[in-house]
């Protein structure tokens, strides 16, 4: 079991052998063993897919962007299957700082802003909150920053 109250501030970026899937409308969005792991204090891990492994064609760069301190500026990513079009579902670094230059371009998706993400076939529970993009697994234990009341902490 991990806690996320040992994970390191700040984030500390590792590659995931874990079998990563993302899918929504019933349609593959990615699927990779070559992720990254950003593991941040009290934060679940966030998985990077490596834009390889996501279907071509089905994300549109979103407007907006926001800075990370660590990881520096993000890009945000809407998510096109079919018709559809669902806003800001990921994010990205294209040009993240030097500590952090591996996952330049991965993407990481909300997992509560798609139908499913599984780790190793384990399916995900979103972090609280509309921030963080969190993936919660069975192995990770909290309590976790993002809900209500939280954001002081």
């Amino acid at each position: 079991m991990e806690s996320v109250w040992d994970y390191p501030r700040p984030p500390r970026l590792e590659r995931s052998p874990a079998r990563v899937s993302v899918v929504h409308a019933g349609q593959p969005i990615a699927e990779s063993d070559r992720c990254w792991r950003v593991l941040e204090t009290s934060h679940p891990p966030v998985y990077y897919v490596p834009r390889d492994d996501i279907t071509p064609g089905v994300l549109a760069r979103a407007e907006g962007r926001s800075l990370c301190e660590f990881k520096g500026d993000a890009t945000y990513w809407d998510l096109v299957v079919g018709d559809v079009r669902m806003p800001r579902v990921g994010w990205s670094y294209e040009r993240p700082t030097p500590g952090y230059a591996e996952m330049a371009g991965a993407v990481a998706f909300y997992p509560s802003r798609v139908d499913e993400c599984r780790v190793d076939g384990e399916l995900v529970r979103p972090q609280e909150g509309d921030f963080y993009g969190g993936w919660i697994t069975s192995g990770i234990a909290g309590p976790f920053k993002g809900g209500p009341g939280t954001m002081g902490w």
